[in-house]
């Protein structure tokens, strides 16, 4: 099986726990990207092979880059149809990305079953265009715009969606050098940070601290020790640059203050972990849209960026964090947003598919 994903996480994460779920099935999987998203490092280091098609933006508005265009998907159409002819894949599952334009149009000039999975609310460019050579469409979002979708939820790692949080909380918090008892906020911004929460939760520190709150801080690699400086005087206030094991910051916290990625959503909600969600404020709008299903299920509060600062979190967000009764009843109406096996369901999809070509 051929996977197509690159250039952010939200694209390669669950390509790779659909790889998963494949090679667990008898398959074997291969991934299609380019040699410069996350998927080059992300890839091998899960033990899968990694082919790379040249990365080929598409332009959202007229520039200069349109007008080239034609020659530079040619050139990334014409690698795609050599790794195909070479690998032999019995279906193309694309994830979105720069890869997956040139897998999808290689796929239907060799007549190999396309399958399209799309994390997000609103669907991005390439994924557009696979839905349209296909009707074997996934979704994670009913209204993100695509023919044919049918709800499979995002794919997720086996150690997020079998995680017992209660069970690895006193490990993870000992890693982290978190007091053992306590709530505990965990702020992150993705896998960069972000400025605006980084600057309301220093913020909001002493104020946190002073009502027993710890924090693990994910500032991001440019700003950690800046906000670390800034909030040295809290012992309780711990700021680390990144988080290579995202399953140790969810058991370790008991709230999250976060952006609203699919990713993000996606894994909290199936872990059980409660989060106030401050959607990026740029964009075409799909972070709010993200969140709202756990948000409307009572699994999660929504700030907008410029309402995100100090008094916010004093008023909205440490209420939360003294209640344990509320944070547990937050967790499991996150949980039950959540679709359960949906690297199974997709692997169902993608088998379905090449029976159907077979025949």
């Amino acid at each position: 099986m051929l996977l197509a994903a690159g250039g952010t996480a939200g694209h390669v994460e669950p390509a790779l726990a659909t790889a998963d779920a494949l090679a667990a099935a008898g398959f074997r999987p291969v991934v299609l990207g380019t040699g410069s998203g996350l998927e080059a490092r992300l890839v091998p280091a899960r033990g899968y092979a990694l082919v790379t098609v040249p990365r080929v933006p598409l332009p959202r508005r007229p520039s200069v880059d349109l007008l080239t265009l034609p020659v530079r998907l040619r050139g990334a159409l014409r690698a795609a149809v050599s790794i195909l002819d070479r690998e032999k894949p019995c279906a193309v599952v694309g994830f979105g990305g720069y890869a997956a334009v040139p897998a999808y149009l290689a796929a239907r000039r060799r007549r190999v079953p396309i399958v399209v999975h799309e994390a997000n609310a609103r669907a991005g460019i390439a994924n557009r265009l696979g839905a349209r050579l296909t009707r074997d469409v996934a979704v994670a979002n009913l209204d993100c715009g695509l023919p044919h979708a049918r709800l499979v939820g995002i794919p997720l790692r086996p150690e997020l969606a079998t995680l017992d949080r209660v069970a690895g909380r006193a490990a993870a918090r000992a890693a982290f050098g978190l007091p053992a008892d306590g709530p505990v906020l965990w702020v992150t911004g993705g896998s960069q940070g972000a400025r605006s929460i980084n600057a309301a939760v220093v913020a909001a520190a002493g104020t946190l601290d002073a009502a027993g709150v710890s924090v693990l801080h994910h500032a991001g690699a440019s700003n950690a020790t800046q906000v670390a400086a800034q909030v040295a005087a809290y012992p309780r206030h711990v700021v680390v640059p990144y988080v290579e094991q995202m399953t140790d910051a969810y058991a370790a916290a008991d709230v999250a203050l976060c952006r609203a990625g699919a990713m993000t959503c996606a894994e909290q909600a199936a872990v059980g972990l409660p989060a106030a969600y401050v959607p990026l404020p740029i964009g075409n709008g799909e972070q709010r849209l993200n969140a709202r299903p756990t948000v409307e299920a009572g699994g999660g509060l929504l700030v907008d960026d410029a309402d995100l600062d100090a008094a916010w979190i004093e008023a909205q967000l440490l209420p939360v964090l003294a209640d344990p009764g509320r944070i547990a009843a937050m967790g499991s109406a996150a949980r039950r947003t959540a679709p359960a096996d949906a690297a199974q369901a997709l692997v169902a999809m993608v088998v379905a598919a090449v029976d159907r070509m077979g025949t």
